[in-house]
């Protein structure tokens, strides 16, 4: 059972237009699709689609059209009454892949709100359907009004009920999480390169460059210094250049296929899914890499904010190869 939580979720509103965005000009799009979305939401949905449980934690009224799409996908799911309605953001993609976002900031949530999100999402991972959740996945950005020491606290109720806890998240809320190491660490983070510099306190806007000229080292310090400090695995999104994957064991590089990009919308949260349906299968560290990256890929290969079914996602397709 893997138990996602989103804070701050969204419909997402995909539009592909045939020519670069004119700024400050007419922009006439082609197909629009409209999906419930934000990140741990996505992660839900390809648990969903890979037939495995999955319950996702969110603010939202029941009548919200959010709600609506979940119950249309039949996502289980744990929604929070706020009394406001939930965002929608706007992802324009172009032809060649250029994806372009618009995110609008969400609903504010007050105290007695975000004490029961919590609730609901400690409730959620202690029992579900009979049995301990085997992870809780903490997903996206913060709504307004929310501290950004929230995951934080939320990863130390998690481990008390010795529930592995993934987190992927940016900016502030990152940036708090780190300053709580370690004892705020959770088991599994997801950054990419600016986030992992984020975690551990480094400039990380060279890495990507770095790894794409073979020189693994920088981004591989960082990585290490976050097992260091109580996160064991650390999974890292390298654009071109692949992912990563840092543990106690030892450090793995994929590679991914050539594939035409159709849109980049919801292949970070494919390739957490990915990741965490290998673990729940007990796979090795390499195999695991292998099926995040396989996910990712193919959620990439996708139009708008589609989500990539077990049979889409090829990790055979996936080079690895362990790092010294």
């Amino acid at each position: 059972m893997i138990v996602t939580f989103t804070a701050n979720p969204s419909i997402d509103r995909t539009a592909s237009i045939a020519t670069p965005v004119a700024r400050g000009g007419v922009n006439r799009l082609g197909t629009v699709t409209s999906e419930p979305g934000g990140k741990g939401v996505n992660v839900s949905r390809a648990i969903h689609l890979a037939g495995q449980e999955t319950v996702a934690v969110l603010p939202a009224d029941d009548h919200d059209p959010l709600i609506a799409g979940l119950r249309e996908i039949g996502v289980p799911h744990r929604n929070v009454p706020v009394g406001q309605p939930i965002r929608s953001n706007l992802t324009i993609v172009e032809s060649d892949g250029t994806t372009t976002k618009l995110n609008e900031p969400g609903p504010r949530i007050d105290d007695e709100e975000l004490v029961a999100l919590r609730n609901s999402v400690v409730a959620a991972a202690r029992s579900t359907r009979g049995h301990r959740a085997d992870w809780v996945a903490l997903c996206g950005s913060l709504p307004p009004g929310a501290a950004p020491n929230s995951y934080g606290h939320l990863v130390e109720l998690l481990h008390q009920l010795n529930v592995r806890v993934a987190v992927d998240t940016s900016d502030a809320p990152l940036k708090a999480l780190a300053e709580g190491l370690p004892r705020w660490a959770p088991d599994l983070v997801k950054p990419n390169s600016e986030e992992l510099g984020q975690l551990a306190g480094v400039d990380g806007s060279s890495f990507e460059e770095q790894a794409a000229q073979g020189n693994w080292e920088p981004v591989l310090a960082a990585a290490r210094s976050l097992n260091d400090r109580g996160i064991r695995e650390v999974l890292v999104t390298l654009g071109g250049s692949g992912a990563l994957l840092v543990t106690e064991e030892g450090a793995w590089h994929a590679t991914p296929p050539a594939i035409t990009v159709a849109s980049t919308v919801g292949a970070g949260d494919s390739s957490l899914a990915g990741y965490l349906l290998a673990s729940l299968e007990r796979l090795a560290p390499d195999e695991r890499l292998q099926r995040a990256v396989a996910y990712g890929t193919a959620a990439a290969s996708l139009p708008g904010s589609q989500i990539p079914t077990p049979d889409q996602a090829q990790p055979g397709q996936v080079t690895v190869t362990r790092l010294a």
